[in-house]
């Protein structure tokens, strides 16, 4: 845009043009130094490892085309010119990803690939490429994906069908009449790459961009605060923000763009969205975010918007809570680099671990579990994708101020010897025991079964119970209850509403904890306190401390209150 006779990047002019003065270039010294220590640039071996699998897998891509081209009647020629292309987008189109890292690759193809020939075809081609360790498609995600990993390269691979009889290896994005007549997946998949080299045109300093991202995306991860299923912020959102950071100081380096990043993101007035250009109603018709249009709009919490055509929100998936968590993380972080500037602290302390294991009373844990490692990848993904309408619905109920969401689920492998110890393990009861043993163990021993699980908690803020309050009557020692029945068993139901949820061989169990009987395994070696003496049990805890429980087999009552 112009003002003044001046250009500037964004929807409105910039803050200050003012270049980063002395102090600011001794933070972006030191901020660079601790994300080299923190292992956040890969090596040049793991670098020339991922232009080869990306190389195998545009191979295979091409074959894949062809073989399906002629499958369709096409000449040999035809087939051949049909050609197939792969865009890398996300972190590594980005330039931000670290060691480890996945790949985001979409795949383009001609008119006549079919999204089923995608999994029915390419999946299995992919098992065969040289390197290769596993390979799981996901058909019926938001953006059906196919997940890979490649000489130790993770890769994400989606498919976008384009109305061409062939794709040309010089082809591009930018041009929106690419998007005619594709259907809504689609589109949402070219809009990951779209998106993606958009925010790079419209940021005044790549390479500073790209160091301020880094910083911000490690602090998010070491805060549990990086995960857009969860409901709180993908990649391409923390990269948006630092964007609209860099657009309103266009000359400042990467240690300034930190620091106001956090004190900008945390005053930010929301719902007001985070533009990087003015929204593009295009002449195409497909839906562009518009919230004096669609009631659904309305309600985004906070609205950052992609800036490609068709623009969207990139975070539908906030909720009230985890906007209380990143607002309250915003001013945390704020403190912090205030004082790293100021010379009183040190880069380190920004990129603490987060406390969510020691922050809560009581948590609930979803276990979601299966008798085959294939199938557990879908379910527990499925099982996931729908956590935060369990947090939605858990904000409804009285007293409890805040539901959090932990970012990832604990996988686990447990050997049982019967199916006592498998009904119990699916329903989250693995006793030490159990969790030691091991795959030879159980060899050879009739009855024996093996039960994976995926393991989500949900961190509860309860209000405190108030002197005038009072549920019951003076001088009664009676707990307080808190119903969570309604959120947990609609939870369940919901979850089982999947098309291919099996309950012969799938469990989903629901349960509520305190946070001494949090598992060993969401700590690190070292990091739980020692556990406090067992006080005497109130019997008015009864027998049962679980909530909405459905295990493979199995049918239990529901018995859905905390008692505190």
């Amino acid at each position: 845009m112009a003002t003044g006779g001046q250009t500037y990047l964004g929807v409105t002019p910039p803050i200050s043009l003012k270049q980063s003065d002395e102090m600011e270039k001794s933070v972006t010294v030191t901020l660079m130094e601790e994300l080299r220590r923190q292992g956040q640039f890969e090596s040049e071996e793991e670098s020339k490892t991922r232009e080869i699998v990306l190389g195998r897998i545009a191979a295979v891509v091409k074959k894949f085309v062809y073989k399906v081209s002629i499958a369709r009647g096409l000449s040999e020629a035809a087939a051949t010119a049909a050609g197939g292309k792969i865009y890398t987008f996300g972190s590594y189109r980005l330039g931000v990803h670290g060691p480890g890292s996945d790949i985001d690759t979409l795949c383009v193809v001609p008119k006549h690939v079919s999204r089923e020939d995608f999994f029915e075809h390419l999946e299995p081609m992919l098992k065969e490429i040289e390197g290769v360790t596993e390979v799981t498609g996901v058909p019926e995600a938001y953006v059906p994906v196919i997940g890979a990993k490649i000489s130790g390269i993770p890769i994400d691979l989606t498919m976008a069908r384009l109305t061409l009889s062939s794709i040309p290896d010089d082809l591009t994005l930018e041009d929106d009449s690419l998007l005619r007549n594709l259907d809504e997946r689609c589109v949402r998949s070219l809009n990951g790459s779209r998106v993606t080299d958009e925010i790079l045109r419209l940021v005044p300093n790549v390479d500073v961009f790209r160091d301020a991202l880094r910083c911000i995306k490690l602090w998010a991860k070491r805060r549990a605060i990086y995960s857009n299923v969860n409901g709180f912020l993908g990649g391409v959102a923390w990269a948006m923000l630092v964007a609209r950071i860099c657009q309103l100081y266009p000359n400042a380096i990467a240690g300034a763009i930190v620091s106001r990043f956090f004190i900008i993101m945390y005053q930010w007035t929301w719902p007001q969205p985070v533009l990087l250009k003015q929204i593009d109603e295009g002449s195409l018709p497909l839906k562009v975010w518009n919230p004096k249009l669609y009631p659904a709009d309305r309600s985004h919490r906070m609205p950052i918007i992609t800036p490609a055509f068709p623009s969207m929100c990139a975070t539908h998936n906030v909720s009230a809570s985890t906007q209380m968590i990143m607002t309250e993380e915003f001013k945390k972080g704020s403190e912090i680099v205030e004082k790293v500037v100021l010379g009183q602290a040190q880069w380190s302390e920004l990129f603490a671990k987060h406390d969510f294991f020691h922050k809560y009373r009581y948590y609930l844990k979803v276990i979601a579990s299966t008798g085959s490692q294939e199938l557990q990848i879908k379910w527990s993904g499925t099982v996931e994708s729908r956590l935060r309408q369990l947090v939605m619905k858990l904000e409804y109920v009285e007293s409890l101020t805040l539901a959090h969401p932990f970012i990832q689920g604990f996988d686990q492998v447990l050997y049982c010897l019967n199916e006592d110890e498998f009904r119990g393990a699916a329903d989250g009861e693995v006793s030490d025991v159990l969790a030691k043993r091991k795959k030879e163990d159980i060899e050879g021993k009739p009855g024996s079964k093996v039960i994976y699980t995926t393991t989500f908690f949900i961190g509860l803020a309860i209000e405190p119970k108030q002197p005038h309050q009072g549920l019951y009557q003076a001088g009664s020692t009676a707990p307080r209850k808190l119903d969570i029945s309604h959120p947990t068993t609609e939870f369940t139901r919901q979850v089982k509403l999947w098309d291919k949820y099996d309950e012969a061989t799938m469990g989903i169990a629901v349960r509520h904890i305190k946070s001494s009987q949090l598992p060993d395994y969401v700590f690190d070696e070292g990091e739980r306190q020692p556990r406090s003496q067992k006080r005497p049990k109130n019997k008015a805890l009864g027998k049962s401390n679980g909530t909405s429980p459905d295990v493979p087999h199995k049918k239990r009552r529901l018995v859905a209150q905390l008692l505190f």
